[in-house]
């Protein structure tokens, strides 16, 4: 039996997390499975460590996942890990040194970098990368929830 998509509120049938949810890619190279078996055809190889993926449904050591643009298929929960990053939305995003916008700037993220999550509030999120650290609005990043708190 697959589980079909999850609605908000809703837990996983294997691991009774919350549905749907931010996991990261663990692997370099994934393969993305039509269905949740090996015996599935392979639609696509994710390439990105750390992506940022939302499961939205789970059958047995299978997770189904999507990125950002909505695309997706089932991939083996071994290649999937509960760190959380997030991917940036908007060119040269400014970090903040706190979740102001008129605190001093720390960096600028180009479009598409990959950053670890850290705590958030209704309206900002902590992100890591490259060395660089700093708050960012929640709305210019995918991965994590409109109305997630992290602290």
């Amino acid at each position: 039996m697959v589980t079909s998509p999850a609605s908000a509120g809703d837990v996983g049938p294997v691991t009774k997390l919350p549905m749907p949810r931010y996991v990261s890619l663990k692997a370099s190279e994934s393969n993305v499975r039509r269905g949740p078996s090996l015996t599935h055809r392979i639609d696509w190889v994710f390439k990105r460590r750390d992506m940022p993926l939302r499961v939205t449904a789970e059958h047995g050591h299978w997770r189904r996942v999507e990125d950002r643009d909505g695309m997706g298929g089932w991939v083996h929960y071994s290649l999937l890990s509960g760190v959380r990053t997030v991917l940036v939305e908007q060119n040269m995003l400014q970090l903040h040194a706190r979740p102001d916008p008129k605190a001093p700037v720390t960096a600028a993220l180009e479009l598409g970098v990959v950053a670890r999550l850290g705590d958030c509030d209704l309206e900002w999120c902590e992100l890591r990368t490259g060395g660089f650290r700093g708050w960012a609005p929640k709305a210019r990043i995918w991965g994590v929830a409109p109305d997630e708190i992290r602290d």
